[in-house]
Parts: structure tokens; sequence; C-alpha cells
């Protein structure tokens, strides 16, 4: 199944996407894409989905079960709120990237600006360059992993999520401290860089967690809430 966003709005491409059947996988090409937001938006269907061009504002978003590839960058709010399934960006992407996603594989080839995985909630997000700041601020569940640098303030005020980083650390946000790798972590890593088609060696990657001091309130805390 082939459309043409030179020939047809992205609100009849995004109806045709959503009346895909949902007992088989279906093949679907979009061509000339150039900016357009809100592209294959609230996939709930078994697709794999290739966008050839730029994206713009929240492509991706809501995503179940879908694999998505954009050949190309990709704005603001990339796989947002992400559920299941497959965004693959190769190209860079802009903020907020995988912002509040519940589960599922983001994988960008090429750098995130800021705040990239933003209150994620159980996505693994794979970034084969760097990372802007304020990245997995507030991330709760889920895994980071960042193959070049990471910008400041990353993982302040992180829950549960694990970030692994390969590169340089601006600085550490409220609360996020390095952790030992243990095995279990190299394994998880191990796993994620095979899922995105990277040959990085997980044992050149330092880990980074939350230090739990502000699962509580405590008063000597206060300036960091």
């Amino acid at each position: 199944m082939e459309f043409d966003l030179k020939k047809e709005t992205v609100r009849a491409v995004n109806q045709a996407l959503h009346d895909l059947p949902k007992d088989r996988l279906t093949e679907v090409r979009i061509d000339h894409i150039s900016g357009d937001h809100n592209l294959a938006v609230g996939m709930n269907q078994p697709a794999r989905i290739t966008l050839n061009g730029h994206a713009g504002y929240y492509c991706a978003g809501m995503n179940q079960q879908a694999e998505i590839v954009v050949n190309g960058n990709v704005g603001q709010g990339v796989a947002e709120n992400m559920m299941s399934g497959k965004v693959h960006v190769f190209g860079n992407a802009s903020q907020s990237a995988g912002a509040t996603a519940h589960g599922g594989l983001l994988v960008i080839e090429g750098d995130a600006a800021a705040r990239c995985g933003i209150s994620m909630k159980g996505v693994d997000i794979v970034v084969k360059g760097s990372v802007g700041h304020m990245s997995a601020f507030m991330g709760q569940a889920g895994a980071l992993v960042v193959c070049g640098d990471a910008g400041e303030a990353l993982g302040d005020s992180l829950y549960e999520a694990h970030i692994y980083v390969k590169g340089e650390v601006a600085s550490l946000g409220a609360d996020c401290v390095e952790k030992p790798m243990r095995p279990e972590h190299l394994e998880e890593l191990g796993g994620l860089l095979q899922a995105a088609g990277s040959e990085e060696d997980p044992a050149s990657f330092k880990r980074y967690g939350s230090a739990r001091e502000l699962y509580n309130f405590k008063v000597d805390n206060v300036a960091a809430y």
C-alpha cells in the first residue's frame, strides 16, 4: 500500500492507516513527506510503515503494535506516549523524543535534542548520537541508551528508569548518580543495542540511576524539590 503526500492530505492518510486490518501485517509506504505533523499517530495495527522524508511534530505518537521507519529527521515529540511496537528514525530528533511512552522501542540513528525520554514510563530508547539537556527527566521505567554524549541535568528527578551513556555527561540532575554496571545491566544493555542494530560494546558504557533520596520529602532536601 502506497500514499503520496503531494496528492493526499495527512488526515486522509491517517484515516486509511487506522482502517488497516488488525488480523494481519500490512506493508505501507508514504512518500513526499515535507515537515508534515502528526503522521502515523494512534496506530493500533500490526503494520510496517515507512515514511520517506522529514516529519514534523508528534510523528508516530501513541503507537501500538506498528513498526514505523522514518527516513529523515523528526520534530518534537516523536513516539510520544507510545505503548508498544517500534519507531526507528534514520536521522535526528527534536526535543521530547519518546515523552511519557509506556513501552516499545524507539531508535534514533542521529542526535536527539533536549528532554529525550522525559517522564518515560517503560519505553526503551536507543540514541546512536548524543542527547540534549534534561534527558530522562522524571524517568520512571524503561531504559535510555546514549551512544554519544549527554547534556546537562541528565536524569533529573529520576525514578527507576535505567540510563546508559558511552560518552561524556555534562552534568547529572537532582538525585541522579553513577551506579556500578552489574552483569544483569550488561545483559540488558547488550539486548537493547542488538535490537537497535548497534555493534557498540556494552562494557564501554556507564550506568546512571536514582539515588532515591527524593522519594519521600525530607526537609534537608527542600532545595532539590
